[in-house]
């Protein structure tokens, strides 16, 4: 019989990762919500990278002046995720 170990230090023996959770939010007149968009990125440089590349299409946008939206990198520690690979180059 194979005794299984206290949950507790189940995950004591996990390995976590930071990874970047970048989160966009969008609010346009007369809506009853606010919309909201997120990617995850295995590090901050891409996720800022990631965000101003969205800032920048919604300043080119002619839309503009219909939509305010704001974009935002969270850290979050995370078990590993699968097919997430390099923290550098996300490769």
């Amino acid at each position: 019989m194979v005794k299984i170990p206290p949950r507790e230090t189940l995950f004591q023996r996990k390995i976590m990762v930071k990874i970047f959770f970048l989160l966009m939010i969008m609010s346009s007149p007369n809506q009853t919500t606010v919309k909201y968009n997120a990617s995850i990125y295995p590090s901050e440089v891409l996720c800022i990278k990631a965000k101003e590349g969205y800032m920048e299409a919604y300043e080119q946008s002619i839309d503009k002046d219909s939509m305010k939206t704001e974009a935002f990198c969270i850290p979050f520690e995370s078990f590993p995720i699968l097919g997430m690979t390099d923290t550098t180059t996300g490769a």
